[in-house]
């Protein structure tokens, strides 16, 4: 009974550790949240590049 159930567990155990979840994302939203990002991060860019240069100055 011991032996039965030692091995039971044994052979349960590889089955209960090869369980895999999978996380789907919509691709639309995926892409608008990568858009926002973009956006926020030329938008620092822009602001970090008009601190740099003195008003009135021409590139």
């Amino acid at each position: 009974m011991n032996r039965t159930l030692c091995g039971i567990l044994a052979g349960a155990m590889p089955l209960a550790a090869c369980v895999t979840i999978n996380i789907y994302f919509p691709a639309a939203a995926a892409e608008k949240a990568a858009d926002r990002i973009i956006d926020e991060v030329w938008q620092l860019k822009k602001e970090q590049d008009s601190k740099a240069q003195p008003e009135g100055s021409q590139p």
